[in-house]
């Protein structure tokens, strides 16, 4: 499809075009004035023409009225570009055979919707006309390209109950979101979901619960393993009864596992899951019964129970720290969710999202991506996965208001903290230097903790062992952060 777009306001106009050529991929040309818009359409052929109400000289209704004289006219739909005080303006182009109008500034998404039914409506003009000379051919060919493009944008945007709009934008994830609706349909299946920090592994997790049905009202009971004592872990997840132990709730107290009956248990960081714990969850995957502490009869379970994971299960039960037999019924069904850095495709998309969510949360005028930012953001290596995209777009959008997002607006990324962290002074005992000002002794030794952790990527063991501490007093202090 042909576009021709017509707007004075330079920055406005160029924005528009570049988000159509780049995102909709459709071909365009631009236009600053009315006269030469006019001039263009009478000398080349175009399918759809965007253009601004207000403009020096010819305005908008104007060439919507010289557009309809041509003698294509009738095969150029024109969408006006207007502000709310020119609402009335706009109806009386509406009359006058414009398709459709949008207000300035222009929201993205409903620029592409609109974009989107002008071609549906000059792919189904064509399609009639190759209908009377070829019937048969014609028809097959709509149904197999139908059926691509619904199947396309199902995969593409989708809601899911409790997380909201998400989007899927390359081949690999499109496939995790078959296999996780697959998965949904097989309740005593276990799911495992494997990925980095911050790809999204509980959004999948929601996917496999909900499906692709909102109405699903069956609970989604989540419990985050590293977050838990050792010693509470039993209780927490089996529940218990009466007189069970020491301080314990005289009516008992159900578990997450009971609490979950007849929907999902979401387990995430299952690789921090105490090795005590993992035989008897085992039992329950396979009997699909439990005992609360300190019960005797046993629970009859109807919950799907899901696991996620950033660490590396298969080199954990190979190092004896994951018990091998509960690791190979988890990865039944298994589904890996790549790091961003390995699906560059999505980038753009999940950036171009999060700004409008942003944007209009703060009544922000961000609405496209400068050449220069794109490059910015896809040149990145997005060690936090989406969710430091997602914030990192958010600050954007909190520090500036801006009709495009540009470099300087994302200069943090540049300040690389891996970098920053490299050239300062490592702490060595006997040559500490205090602060002149006050030292709060709590601040520092969470930061320690908080930079330990980072050194080695998370692995708790690892670090408790780096910091002289235990396991235990690791995960106290992790509370505190």
């Amino acid at each position: 499809m042909k576009i021709l777009i017509v707007d004075d306001d330079v920055s406005s106009g160029s924005a528009v075009a570049e988000f159509i050529e780049e995102q909709l991929a459709y071909q365009i040309h631009l236009c600053h004035n009315a006269e030469e818009a006019y001039n263009k359409l009478k000398s080349e052929e175009f399918n759809m023409v965007i253009s601004d109400m207000r403009m020096p000289g010819i305005s908008g209704l104007d060439l919507l009225k010289k557009i309809k004289l041509l003698p294509n006219g009738d095969k150029i739909e024109v969408v006006i570009m207007t502000g709310f005080g020119d609402m009335e303006t706009s109806i009386e182009a509406l009359r006058g055979g414009a398709y459709d109008y949008l207000l300035k500034p222009v929201n993205i998404e409903e620029l592409a919707i609109l974009i989107e039914r002008v071609a549906e409506k000059i792919q189904l003009k064509e399609e009639n006309q190759d209908l009377k000379e070829n019937f048969e051919q014609t028809v097959s060919n709509a149904k197999i390209e139908k059926a691509s493009r619904i199947q396309y944008y199902e995969t593409t945007i989708r809601e899911i109950t409790s997380v909201g709009k998400i989007g899927v934008f390359s081949d690999v994830m499109r496939g995790v979101v078959r296999m996780a609706e697959q998965f949904h349909e097989d309740r005593s299946v276990p799911v495992l979901i494997e990925g980095e920090t911050g790809t999204g592994k509980e959004v999948v997790a929601r996917l496999v619960h909900f499906g692709k049905d909102s109405d699903i009202t069956q609970p989604f009971i989540s419990i985050n393993c590293s977050a838990i004592s050792p010693t509470l872990f039993e209780s927490e997840l089996f529940g218990y009864d009466d007189g069970a132990f020491t301080g314990a709730r005289k009516e008992g107290k159900p578990g997450k596992l009971e609490l979950a009956q007849g929907g999902t248990l979401f387990l995430d960081e299952i690789g921090e899951m105490p090795l005590d714990m993992q035989p008897k969850l085992l039992r329950v995957l396979q009997q699909r019964e439990m005992y609360r502490v300190g019960g005797s009869k046993p629970i009859e379970l109807d919950v799907r129970v899901i696991f996620a994971t950033n660490r590396n299960l298969k080199q954990m039960v190979a190092e004896k720290t994951f018990r091998s037999d509960l690791y190979y019924r988890l990865n039944t069904g298994r589904l890996y969710i790549p790091p961003l850095r390995e699906r560059r495709e999505a980038i753009l998309s999940f950036s171009q999202i999060f700004l409008d969510q942003y944007s209009t949360k703060r009544d922000r005028k961000f609405r496209f991506i400068s050449k220069e930012a794109k490059a910015m953001l896809q040149e990145y290596n997005w060690p936090g996965n989406i969710r430091e995209l997602k914030n990192s777009i958010e600050r954007a959008t909190l520090l500036f208001n801006d009709l495009e997002l540009k470099t300087e607006h994302l200069r943090f990324l540049q300040s690389d903290e891996s970098d920053f962290e490299r050239k300062e002074m490592p702490i060595v005992p006997g040559r500490i230097v205090l602060p002149d000002d006050e030292l709060r002794i709590e601040q520092l030794e969470l930061e320690i903790v908080r930079k330990a952790l980072k050194k080695f990527d998370n692995n708790k063991s690892k670090t408790a062992e780096y910091l002289g501490i235990t396991r235990s007093a690791l995960r106290s202090r992790m509370n505190k952060l």
